[in-house]
């Protein structure tokens, strides 16, 4: 399992890829309407603050297996962005 400092990194890096994604968009389709894209950065930030917040949790009885949920969270909630930024149009 990675240290504490990894998963924050992942944690940013993957979020912070996800921003960067939907600002390509904006600027790519200037004609759009950015309403959808500003909610998804919206969320993004908002999963950003709450997988911190459970990384920087100190009251967790098993740290490895509460990690490995935090990573999987990660996953699946950055999939989700990602199919929401896919359905842009």
């Amino acid at each position: 399992m990675a240290n504490v400092r990894d998963l924050k990194k992942d944690i940013n890096y993957v979020l912070g890829d996800i921003i960067e994604a939907v600002y390509i968009w904006e600027l790519t389709n200037p004609s759009k309407d950015n309403k959808k894209a500003e909610a998804i950065i919206d969320e993004a930030i908002t999963t950003f603050d709450e997988l911190i917040a459970k990384v920087n949790d100190k009251n967790v009885e098993n740290k490895k297996q509460h990690f490995k949920a935090i990573n999987a969270d990660l996953e699946e909630k950055g999939r989700k962005l990602i199919e929401k930024i896919n359905g842009l149009s």
